[in-house]
């Protein structure tokens, strides 16, 4: 496939306390969010010592975003405001459109070995900011798994690849969701839209994107540039990674915590709303 989109930008994010007190690696986040637009945040969370992660994520409001909670190894459970729970298991996805507000919370499970996941933030466009909150709890064994002639593994969560869909649905920003695992010495390639943000996050061992110049390990991300398809080559140790694509929205952002809004009267308001007891809507 010729004209294959180079790196851009490589990032490798940093330790950061969030929640009741959870250590987590922030891949992205604030300062880098014009480039992902219309992606926002990305977390890696968990930790083999539950002293880094027990404390959880307890009640929080969100508005004008959309969550995606990808669990890689273990369970956390969740519950919201308008009465929906539930436990985010191994290999699970759970995208959350917050819309108009909900407020809820996500506590990490105690495990016996170790937890693991990734969260993505995703912008809402201003006409959809104030939508109806909305669900997508989606189980493991109902995501399709593609092998490739290469030898390599695709789980597609959101979008295409090889004309295999994804379950999650009618999502605003046509976004792509692969985990892609390939062993030792091989390559994956894969047509994106020419116009479309896109970044890959190393979940497991290294290689190289782009160009076969930028070399990735665990815990770096690789933000492509233009072009109509992207391609990675696994290392001596295989390659695990996501590759996140999504249509930018080109509107300005006014971001207070977990709340995302176009200007900064709609942030103040969603505030006033939060501390009224009127920030989750019943129509």
């Amino acid at each position: 496939m010729s004209d294959l989109r180079a790196v851009h930008k490589m990032f490798s994010g940093k330790p950061t306390l969030e929640g009741a007190g959870v250590l987590l690696h922030r891949v992205f986040g604030y300062s880098e969010t014009p480039l992902f637009d219309p992606f926002l945040m990305l977390d890696d969370f968990g930790s083999s010592a539950p002293d880094e992660y027990m404390a959880g994520f307890p009640w929080h409001p969100h508005r004008g975003i959309e969550t995606v909670t990808y669990m890689l190894h273990g369970s956390v459970a969740h519950g919201d405001s308008l009465g929906n729970s539930g436990v985010i298991r191994d290999g699970q996805v759970q995208w959350m459109t917050a819309g108009g507000g909900i407020i809820h919370q996500e506590m990490p499970e105690l495990q016996t070995d170790y937890l693991r996941g990734v969260q993505l933030w995703v912008n809402l466009p201003a006409r959809d900011k104030m939508m109806a909150p909305r669900y997508q709890d989606i189980a493991g064994d109902s995501i399709p798994s593609v092998r490739t002639k290469a030898g390599a593994e695709v789980l597609v969560l959101a979008g295409a690849f090889e004309n295999v869909h994804g379950p999650v649905k009618d999502l605003i920003i046509d976004p792509g969701y692969l985990d892609v695992l390939l062993p030792p010495g091989t390559r994956f390639e894969h047509a994106v839209p020419e116009k479309h943000t896109v970044f890959a996050y190393v979940l497991e061992g290294g290689g190289f994107f782009g160009d076969g110049k930028s070399a990735m390990a665990k815990g770096r991300l690789a933000l492509f540039g233009p072009g109509p398809a992207v391609s990675a080559a696994a290392g001596k140790e295989g390659l695990r990674f996501i590759l996140v694509s999504g249509r930018p929205l080109g509107e300005p952002i006014a971001w207070g915590g977990p709340i995302v809004m176009n200007t900064q009267a709609e942030l103040d308001q969603a505030f006033r709303e939060y501390h009224a007891g009127t920030f989750v809507k019943t129509k």
